[in-house]
């Protein structure tokens, strides 16, 4: 089961001051060897696929791409694995924000 995951630095508001800027996630993932950054993200199920426009930091994870979506001050990851929970932690951590579920 896939829980959503939203870091932020406003849990109680919606002040703009403490967002999350894109600048600053595209500084933060660009020195992260594992990510790559994208402006779309696509997902394949049997012959359909989705194709959602937006700022994706994409995490390598062996075969497997996990994407970390930047939308309106915050970065949202779905995870699936203990290994991307942890990995969101890291993330949460080195932006000098929190997580949340939702």
């Amino acid at each position: 089961m896939n829980t959503r995951y939203r870091i932020t630095r406003n849990l109680d508001s919606d002040q703009c001051d403490k967002a999350i800027s894109l600048h600053e996630c595209k500084l933060f993932f660009g020195e992260q060897a594992d990510f790559t950054h994208m402006e779309q993200y696509s997902s394949r199920s049997g012959e359909t696929v989705m194709t959602i426009k937006g700022e994706f930091f994409m995490w390598q994870v062996g075969e497997v791409q996990i994407p970390f979506r930047y939308f309106h001050g915050d970065v949202y990851v779905s995870v699936s694995h203990e290994i991307i929970y942890h990995k969101m932690l890291e993330v949460a951590a080195g932006l000098n924000a929190q997580y949340i579920e939702g």
